[in-house]
């Protein structure tokens, strides 16, 4: 993966993000041809993840949804396979320490600013004043970009 696809995917996961899918389905929608996943099913298994899952503001859903790539790139599926997750695991720590060392934190409660505890449910409104209180597109793009160079990294 080159830079330009990178910085591609990247502007990608925003445009998906400002065109209303939430941060971990913007960030894993970016990434959906890489791995041949299906696209609509991915917009399915992600939506969870948003507002820090479910808007309970825990982990910030851009990087659930770095991390459900990461699942792609670095798999793990047989549950015996101490050595799989063992990469897979490094690999969340690795890119989640990028994540937090340029935004402060991966929570997305810290993100807001806001206390750590369940908000309404209901999804707020994506608005002018939306996108000027809250950092979530930018959280978007430095999780893309933190997972498409992580991918590039491994495949090289």
């Amino acid at each position: 993966m080159t830079e330009q696809e990178i910085s591609t995917r990247t502007a990608q996961a925003v445009d998906y993000f400002k065109e209303g899918y939430n941060c971990a389905q913007s960030v894993a929608m970016a990434y959906t041809d890489v791995f041949q996943v299906d696209l609509e099913s991915i917009k399915k298994l992600s939506v969870p993840f948003g507002g820090g899952m479910g808007r309970l503001r825990e982990v910030c859903g851009a990087v659930s949804g770095m991390f459900m790539m990461l699942g792609m790139q670095y798999p793990a599926s047989d549950p015996n396979d101490k050595k799989a997750k063992t990469e897979n695991y490094a690999a969340v720590q690795r890119t989640a320490a990028q994540f937090k060392d340029r935004l402060g934190s991966y929570i997305c409660a810290d993100l807001l600013q806001l206390r750590r505890e369940p908000q309404e449910v209901t999804p707020s409104d994506r608005n002018a004043e939306y996108y000027a209180k809250r950092p979530c597109a930018l959280c978007v793009a430095v999780a893309a970009e933190i997972l498409g160079k992580e991918i590039k990294r491994s495949n090289e």
